[in-house]
């Protein structure tokens, strides 16, 4: 019988588990839900949602060349995606929807909802793992819970990939030509604003992009990785983060490039290697925290006690932050950045969202919706736990009592400035000593039109430790 393929972050023909198993069950037919109410309820950015028309535009072609259909159907949330998704299985007379897993509560209401009526239908609904190198609940502590430390969770996960690593799926071959025309693909989602075009160049879309610039990344940087990956003014990371959000890249085929790379070795041999493993392993990590913890996708801290916290109410100080007006070089420079590109260097992820919610005092779930609403390659698991990881609230989270200091971050991951001037061309005549700390020269010496630092660092780390000490111990 007929298979639907439904495709969600999986926009790729290569290494696609759903899409093999489909094609390898019967004639199959590809859907995509256009949802603009729930891409807006989940604050996701508009150049991320613009990033994902695209590759599936270059999707399109790729399942053409396997007769493959695609047919593109709109729903305002995931509400309506049982009815949609049962009226097309009624009327093309499938026998069963592939998909790859994805986590979170919306989505797995969503995927329960489906799966209830498709069974109403006699139709069955399949699910692939697809976003993870292993599938949550099979890394579990000897007591049968999930991991809350991830030295222990890597551990197990290093043993579990030494014993048998996943295997890639081959492009599937072209199946007979079905009597289906594929849908049209819109130039844009009707009701989402527009994207910058500087902004979509820095992302071209498609599998043979991130095929390419993970090649390139194995081939030209991952030896310097340990040591290239916190200097924001150097290309040391892969950016390939957009790409594994929607999937057009899958973490397989992350895992196997690197392992190429290294004679198989996962926690050895060349450095750079076992360090971006490392960091493969901590996106894994938070993935299984969303399944193992579903608070964590409901705007709750993971440490309760955590709640408690007196967060400040400084609409002023949150808009400054938001836009690069802090006054702190490193700071404004990374959230123009962001602004920018839909992208910020990992280090200055961990210090300007160490910036809001410890010498600011302001609430991290602030900070949080406003990378999703910026960031191409937003994720649920990974930037909630990089948030409460700054912020002293989730899981393995950092000491409540480390802050990063921004101007001695500043001077020692961009030393001469080269970033912030970039970023910041306002202070670009400023020696490599006053730049990232302009408010040292004095009001008649500082640079005109930069402002003044909106907190005393000594005030805010001292506000931020008291508010810490005060929680409620259990």
């Amino acid at each position: 019988m007929r298979q639907l393929l439904w495709l969600r972050s999986d926009l790729r023909v290569h290494d696609n588990r759903a899409l093999s198993a489909a094609m390898s069950a019967g004639p199959t037919v590809a859907l995509y839900l256009v949802s603009p109410g729930q891409w807006q309820a989940h604050d996701d950015a508009p150049c991320k949602i613009d990033f994902w028309r695209r590759n599936l535009l270059e999707l399109a072609g790729e399942l053409a060349q396997l007769n493959v259909p695609l047919l593109v159907r709109r729903v305002d949330t995931w509400r309506q995606a049982p009815q949609a998704i049962s009226a097309l299985c009624e009327r093309l007379q499938i026998g069963s929807v592939q998909a790859n897993e994805e986590y979170g509560v919306n989505e797995t209401r969503r995927d329960q909802a489906v799966d209830q009526a498709l069974q109403r239908l006699g139709v069955a609904f399949r699910r692939h793992l697809d976003q993870l190198l292993l599938p949550p609940g099979s890394v579990l502590t000897r007591s049968g819970g999930y991991f809350q430390v991830f030295s222990q969770f890597r551990k197990v996960c290093l043993q579990r990939l030494l014993d048998r690593s996943p295997a890639l799926q081959p492009k599937p071959r072209a199946q007979a030509p079905l009597p289906l025309a594929s849908d049209p693909l819109p130039a844009a989602f009707d009701g989402l604003p527009g994207v910058d075009a500087a902004l979509a160049a820095y992302w071209p879309a498609g599998e043979a992009v991130a095929s390419a610039r993970l090649q390139d990344f194995i081939d030209t940087q991952i030896d310097d990785y340990h040591a290239q990956r916190d200097l924001p003014a150097r290309p040391g990371t892969s950016q390939l983060s957009a790409y594994l959000a929607c999937g057009v890249l899958s973490p397989r085929q992350c895992l196997g490039a690197a392992l190429n790379a290294n004679q198989g070795e996962l926690d050895s041999g060349r450095q750079g290697v076992a360090t971006w493993i490392n960091e493969l392993l901590w996106r894994e990590f938070y993935k299984h925290i969303l399944v193992g913890f579903p608070r964590v996708s409901q705007h709750r801290a993971f440490r309760a006690e955590t709640e408690a916290l007196p967060w400040r109410d400084a609409p002023d100080e949150l808009a400054a932050w938001q836009q690069g007006r802090t006054g702190f070089p490193l700071i404004d420079a990374a959230m123009r950045q962001l602004l920018a590109t839909g992208w910020m260097h990992n280090r200055l992820r961990m210090l300007v969202a160490m910036f809001l919610s410890k010498h600011l005092l302001l609430d991290w779930r602030a900070g949080e919706r406003w990378f999703m609403q910026h960031l191409i390659d937003g994720d649920l698991a990974a930037n909630n736990g990089g948030w409460q990881w700054s912020a002293s609230t989730g899981t393995d989270a950092v000491p409540y009592f480390r802050l990063f200091n921004p101007i001695s971050q500043s001077q020692r991951f961009d030393p001469h400035g080269r970033f912030i001037r970039h970023w910041l061309p306002e202070l670009a005549a400023l020696s490599e000593r006053d730049i990232h700390n302009p408010a040292a020269l004095g009001g008649l010496l500082a640079p005109p039109g930069y402002p003044a630092p909106i907190v005393d660092l000594g005030v805010g780390r001292t506000r931020a430790l008291q508010a810490f000490r005060d929680l409620p111990r259990h």
